[in-house]
Protein backbone atom coordinates (compact mmCIF):
# COMPACT_ATOMS: atom_id res chain seq x y z
CA UNK A 1 0.00 0.00 0.00
CA UNK A 2 1.48 2.83 -0.97
CA UNK A 3 0.24 6.70 -0.97
CA UNK A 4 -3.85 6.46 0.80
CA UNK A 5 -6.05 6.31 -2.33
CA UNK A 6 -9.21 7.85 -1.61
CA UNK A 7 -12.62 8.05 -3.70
CA UNK A 8 -15.74 10.48 -3.35
CA UNK A 9 -17.84 7.46 -3.86
CA UNK A 10 -16.60 5.96 -0.77
CA UNK A 11 -15.13 6.01 2.93
CA UNK A 12 -12.41 4.74 4.08
CA UNK A 13 -12.45 3.87 7.49
CA UNK A 14 -9.26 3.58 9.46
CA UNK A 15 -10.27 1.71 12.92
CA UNK A 16 -9.11 -0.67 15.95
CA UNK A 17 -11.77 -3.17 16.28
CA UNK A 18 -11.25 -3.49 20.11
CA UNK A 19 -12.54 -0.17 19.98
CA UNK A 20 -16.36 0.73 21.17
CA UNK A 21 -16.41 4.26 19.35
CA UNK A 22 -15.01 2.41 16.66
CA UNK A 23 -17.91 -0.64 16.42
CA UNK A 24 -20.42 2.13 16.66
CA UNK A 25 -19.20 3.83 13.80
CA UNK A 26 -19.18 0.90 11.48
CA UNK A 27 -22.03 -0.49 13.03
CA UNK A 28 -24.11 2.90 12.05
CA UNK A 29 -22.41 3.60 8.56
CA UNK A 30 -23.36 0.22 7.84
CA UNK A 31 -27.07 1.08 8.94
CA UNK A 32 -26.75 3.54 7.20
CA UNK A 33 -26.11 2.09 3.87
CA UNK A 34 -22.78 4.07 3.53
CA UNK A 35 -19.98 2.63 1.38
CA UNK A 36 -17.05 2.18 3.57
CA UNK A 37 -13.47 0.39 2.85
CA UNK A 38 -12.27 -0.66 6.55
CA UNK A 39 -8.41 -0.68 7.20
CA UNK A 40 -8.08 -2.38 10.68
CA UNK A 41 -5.22 -0.91 11.79
CA UNK A 42 -4.49 -3.97 13.89
CA UNK A 43 -4.23 -6.27 10.82
CA UNK A 44 -2.93 -3.59 8.69
CA UNK A 45 0.41 -2.20 8.91
CA UNK A 46 0.40 1.63 7.58
CA UNK A 47 3.49 3.23 6.24
CA UNK A 48 5.38 5.98 7.62
CA UNK A 49 4.28 8.21 4.42
CA UNK A 50 0.67 6.99 5.45
CA UNK A 51 0.60 7.79 8.50
CA UNK A 52 1.71 11.21 8.00
CA UNK A 53 -0.67 11.77 5.21
CA UNK A 54 -3.25 10.97 7.66
CA UNK A 55 -1.90 13.54 10.12
CA UNK A 56 -1.74 16.21 7.33
CA UNK A 57 -5.17 15.75 6.38
CA UNK A 58 -6.57 16.16 9.71
CA UNK A 59 -4.41 19.17 9.86
CA UNK A 60 -2.47 17.14 13.03
CA UNK A 61 1.11 16.70 13.67
CA UNK A 62 2.07 12.97 13.67
CA UNK A 63 2.35 13.54 17.42
CA UNK A 64 -1.70 14.83 17.59
CA UNK A 65 -2.48 11.26 16.55
CA UNK A 66 -1.15 9.58 19.68
CA UNK A 67 -3.43 8.83 22.59
CA UNK A 68 -1.60 9.60 25.30
CA UNK A 69 -4.39 8.19 27.67
CA UNK A 70 -4.18 4.79 26.44
CA UNK A 71 -2.43 1.82 28.68
CA UNK A 72 -0.77 0.83 26.16
CA UNK A 73 1.04 4.13 25.59
CA UNK A 74 1.09 4.57 29.32
CA UNK A 75 2.65 1.03 29.44
CA UNK A 76 5.73 1.72 27.22
CA UNK A 77 6.71 5.13 26.91
CA UNK A 78 6.79 8.09 29.12
CA UNK A 79 5.51 11.60 28.15
CA UNK A 80 8.33 12.81 26.49
CA UNK A 81 8.66 14.69 23.20
CA UNK A 82 9.94 12.67 20.18
CA UNK A 83 10.91 12.99 16.64
CA UNK A 84 8.14 12.94 13.69
CA UNK A 85 9.76 9.67 12.91
CA UNK A 86 9.88 8.38 16.56
CA UNK A 87 5.68 8.90 16.42
CA UNK A 88 5.51 6.82 13.49
CA UNK A 89 7.73 4.13 14.16
CA UNK A 90 5.49 3.80 18.11
CA UNK A 91 2.10 4.15 16.14
CA UNK A 92 4.13 1.69 13.66
CA UNK A 93 4.56 -0.47 16.68
CA UNK A 94 1.70 0.02 18.56
CA UNK A 95 -1.15 0.71 16.62
CA UNK A 96 -3.39 0.73 19.09
CA UNK A 97 -1.97 3.89 20.58
CA UNK A 98 -3.31 5.75 17.31
CA UNK A 99 -6.26 7.68 17.72
CA UNK A 100 -9.23 6.97 15.61
CA UNK A 101 -11.34 6.06 13.64
CA UNK A 102 -10.10 7.71 10.77
CA UNK A 103 -12.54 8.40 8.10
CA UNK A 104 -11.60 9.50 4.92
CA UNK A 105 -13.67 10.51 1.73
CA UNK A 106 -12.25 12.12 -1.45
CA UNK A 107 -10.18 15.47 -0.19
CA UNK A 108 -12.17 14.87 3.38
CA UNK A 109 -10.51 13.49 6.60
CA UNK A 110 -12.55 13.42 9.95
CA UNK A 111 -11.35 11.89 13.52
CA UNK A 112 -14.62 10.47 14.30
CA UNK A 113 -15.21 11.89 17.95
CA UNK A 114 -18.46 10.56 17.70
CA UNK A 115 -20.59 7.74 15.56
CA UNK A 116 -22.94 10.10 14.43
CA UNK A 117 -19.85 12.16 13.22
CA UNK A 118 -19.40 9.08 10.31
CA UNK A 119 -22.70 11.02 8.54
CA UNK A 120 -21.25 14.18 8.40
CA UNK A 121 -18.64 13.32 5.96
Amino acid sequence: MGEIATSRRQITLFFNPESIRAKKTLALAKAEGLPIQEVNLLKTTLTGTQISELAGKLNLEVRDLINQHHPSYHSRFEHHEFSSEDWIKMIKHQPQIMKQPIALRGDIAILVETPTDIIKI
